[in-house]
């Protein structure tokens, strides 16, 4: 997994409250068993048309947006079902960082498991970020060992995060990497355990 450090990237706002992880990625796409190539069919009942038009009012579909990489949501976003695969499709689209009030318990936790950095702030944060991306298209930069969300002006929030998720985003260790850290240890019980066998 790849460590998160300091992330700076374009803001995308998605003005909907209760986004489901079906919103996210639609289950006729979940065919697949690697994590990769489920970006192309992220919020895809909303980004295109009946037809596979693409629908040019849906947020992520306005050229003012292309390459974000930082998704501002509102309450209770990836709620529904706890399918892993909604992570894996916002982080394969290119989304390191999910700012919202709220978060889905299952999906909050799936996010870390993936590398994506889930920040719960305030409402009122929350809402002056959504007037900073409409209007500016700003840029964010999210400090994960500050735990500092800042743009390139007057904005700047803290937020909190678990130290055990924390310090395993920034090592990049999801967890069979961390179980990997104790390699030598898990060999030298196997070890002595068959001896006692």
């Amino acid at each position: 997994m790849e460590p998160f450090i300091v992330h700076t990237g374009k803001a995308v706002p998605l003005d909907r409250a209760n986004v489901d992880t079906d919103a996210i990625i639609p289950k006729q796409f979940l065919k697949r068993i690697e994590r990769t190539g489920f970006g192309q069919f992220l919020f895809y009942d909303w980004r295109y048309k009946s037809d596979n038009v693409i629908n040019d009012d849906f947020i992520l579909n306005h050229p003012q947006y292309d390459g974000a990489t930082v998704l501002i949501a509102r309450q209770n976003f990836g709620c529904g079902s706890s399918r892993e695969h909604a992570p894996w499709a916002l982080l394969d689209y290119g989304f390191r960082v999910i700012i919202a009030p709220s978060f889905a318990d299952i999906f909050y936790n799936n996010c870390f498991k993936n590398g994506i950095l889930p920040i719960v702030l305030t409402e009122k944060e929350v809402d002056t970020l959504f007037t900073l991306a409409q209007q500016e298209n700003g840029q964010l930069t999210i400090d994960l060992e500050a735990q500092t969300v800042n743009d390139q002006q007057d904005f700047h929030a803290q937020f909190d995060i678990d130290e055990h998720r924390k310090t395993s985003l920034l090592k990049g260790l999801d967890d069979i990497g961390r179980t990997l850290l104790y390699a030598d240890e898990i060999e030298a019980f196997e070890q002595k355990r068959e001896q006692l066998i």
